[in-house]
C-alpha cells in the first residue's frame, strides 16, 4: 500500500553530533593523529591578552582553512556556507548544531590585518612536517623539486611596460671568487673590482596584481602567474618545503637558499636531490657538489642555430685545456670573463681555409670562440649521474613524487590559481595548501584503516 509521506524536518530527536560522522570519514582520521594544539601557543602574542571583543579561536579558523584546501573548496564564502551545513565540519571544528558559523569577513580581516606576513603559515607548515618526521613518514634522503604555475587572479590584457631588475643570484659571490682563481690559474691578470648589479630588463606588470610576473615558456599559457616551487620527500611524498615567486623568476634562483632552509630547519641528511631540466645549471651542479649531494637533473635541450654545427662536436680536452673543432683544430684558451666564461679561440689563418667556415662561425674575422663556464665538469659529472641505473632510477621517481603531488593539488584540492592577489598572500596559500595535503597523508598513513570517507 503507498502511503503519502510526512514531514520529518521539524520532529524533536536525541542525537550526538559524534553519532552523525561516519567513522570512516577523513576528518575523523585527521583528528585521531594530528595535534592543532601548537596554532594557538604560535599566534598568541598577536592578540590582546585583556581587552577587546572575544576573537575567533585562531585553531578553529586555521582548521577551517585546512577544510577548504582538502575539499577543494576555493571560495572563504562558500567554506562557510558547506560549515554551516556540513555536520562532519562542524565536528571537526567543534561546532555544535545549534552554533552560529563565523562570518566570512572574519577570515579576510584576520588575513589583511593580523596575519599580514607568511610567517604564522611557515610555521604551522613547519611543524605539521615534524609531526610526520616524528612518525616516520620522512627520511629526507632523496628529495625531488620541481615548479608548478598558478593564474593570478589579474586581467592579462591590462599591464603597462617597466624596466626591472632581475632577481640577485644567491651563487654570485662564489661565481666571483672563482672567477678570480680561475684567471690567477691561467696567469691572467684579475678583472677590475665591479660590484655585479642584476641585469636590467623590460617586461609587462600587471595593472592589477603587480606582484605576480609575465610568464612566457614553451608549452605554456602566457599571462600573468605565480610559480609554487615544491619539495618531496622521496620516501611517503610528505612536502618538505613549499615557496611561492612571480612566474618570471626562474626555477634556479631560489633553489639552493630553500634546500639549505630544509636541511637546518628539519635536520635532513640529504644525499640526492631529483630536478627538472629547468635546475640543470652549472651554478645548480655546483653547489650541490658543494654540500655533498648528489644531483640528478633532467636533460636540457640546447638551443641549436639552424645551419651551424651544434656546441656538442667541439670536444673538450681537459689536459690541454682546450676545445677541438670537428675538423681537427685546436681552439685555446683566450679569457674568462665576468660571467664565469673561458673563452677558447681558433686561429684564424686556418679557419679561413676551412671547408665548414660557413656553417662553423659567421664571425667576420672568420674566428670562431666556444664558450665553457668555470663550473662545468661539476654539470658534467650531474649529466653523468642521470645516465646510470641509479640515475634512471632517482629521476622516475620524480613523477611518484613531487609531479604527483602537484597534481593532486590541482584536480583534489583546488591549488590552480591564486586566491588572493599580492606575494605574500599567495605564499600563504601554497604554504596552507601544502600543509593540508601533508595533514591528509598523514592521517591515511597513521590514521584508522579503512574505506575514506570525505564528502
Amino acid at each position: 500500500m503507498l502511503k503519502k509521506p510526512s514531514p520529518h524536518q521539524t520532529e524533536l530527536e536525541m542525537v550526538t553530533l559524534d553519532s552523525l560522522v561516519p567513522s570512516d570519514h577523513l576528518l575523523r582520521k585527521i583528528d585521531a593523529v594530528i595535534d592543532f594544539s601548537f596554532i594557538h601557543a604560535r599566534v598568541a602574542d598577536l592578540y590582546c591578552a585583556n581587552n577587546g571583543r572575544p576573537a575567533l579561536d585562531p585553531v578553529m579558523m586555521f582548521k577551517a582553512l585546512f577544510i577548504g584546501y582538502l575539499f577543494g573548496v576555493r571560495s572563504e564564502r562558500q567554506l562557510v556556507r558547506e560549515i554551516e551545513v556540513n555536520v562532519a565540519y562542524r565536528w571537526f571544528l567543534q561546532l555544535k548544531l545549534t552554533d552560529n558559523v563565523f562570518d566570512a569577513s572574519t577570515l579576510s580581516q584576520n588575513r589583511r590585518r593580523r596575519y599580514h606576513d607568511a610567517s604564522v603559515a611557515q610555521d604551522i607548515f613547519d611543524e605539521i612536517v615534524e609531526q610526520a618526521i616524528r612518525h616516520g613518514l620522512v627520511d629526507g634522503k632523496v628529495l625531488y623539486t620541481d615548479s608548478t604555475h598558478l593564474k593570478a587572479d589579474a586581467n592579462k590584457n591590462k599591464w603597462d611596460r617597466e624596466v626591472v631588475a632581475k632577481s640577485r643570484a644567491a651563487y654570485w659571490d662564489d661565481l666571483d671568487l672563482a672567477i678570480e682563481e680561475d684567471r690567477a690559474a691561467h696567469a691572467k691578470k684579475p678583472l677590475k673590482a665591479k660590484e655585479r648589479q642584476p641585469v636590467e630588463k623590460e617586461t609587462k606588470i600587471s595593472r592589477t596584481d603587480p606582484d605576480s610576473g609575465y610568464m612566457v615558456r614553451d608549452g605554456k599559457p602566457k599571462g600573468f602567474f605565480y610559480l609554487d616551487h615544491r619539495t618531496v620527500d622521496g620516501k611517503l611524498g610528505i612536502i618538505t618545503d613549499s615557496y611561492a615567486t612571480p612566474a618570471n623568476l626562474h626555477d634556479s634562483i631560489p633553489y639552493l637558499d630553500r634546500l639549505d632552509r630544509q636541511r637546518q630547519r628539519f635536520d635532513l641528511d640529504v644525499i640526492a636531490v631529483g630536478l627538472d631540466a629547468g635546475y640543470a645549471t652549472a651554478a645548480i651542479a655546483k653547489g650541490l657538489e658543494d654540500r655533498d649531494i648528489l644531483g640528478v637533473t633532467g636533460y636540457r635541450r640546447p638551443n641549436l642555430r639552424e645551419g651551424y654545427i651544434p656546441k656538442r662536436k667541439y670536444v673538450y680536452d681537459p689536459e690541454r685545456d682546450a676545445y677541438r673543432c670537428p675538423e681537427g683544430q685546436l681552439l685555446s684558451y683566450a679569457t674568462t670573463d665576468r660571467n664565469g666564461y673561458r673563452h677558447y679561440h681558433s686561429d684564424p689563418e686556418k679557419c679561413r681555409t676551412c671547408p665548414v667556415l660557413a656553417s662553423c662561425t659567421a664571425n667576420a674575422h672568420q674566428r670562431k670562440t666556444v664558450t665553457r663556464h668555470v663550473w662545468q665538469d661539476a654539470r658534467d659529472r650531474a649529466d653523468a649521474y642521470r645516465l646510470t641505473e641509479w640515475g634512471k632510477r632517482v629521476y622516475k621517481r620524480r613523477k611518484e613524487t613531487v609531479e604527483r603531488s602537484f597534481a593532486d593539488a590541482k584536480q583534489l584540492h583546488g591549488h590552480r590559481y591564486a586566491r588572493f592577489r599580492g606575494l605574500i598572500n599567495v605564499k600563504c596559500q601554497c604554504l596552507l595548501a601544502a600543509a593540508a595535503q601533508n595533514i591528509k597523508k598523514i592521517a591515511l598513513a597513521l590514521g584508522p584503516k579503512g574505506p575514506i570517507a570525505e564528502g
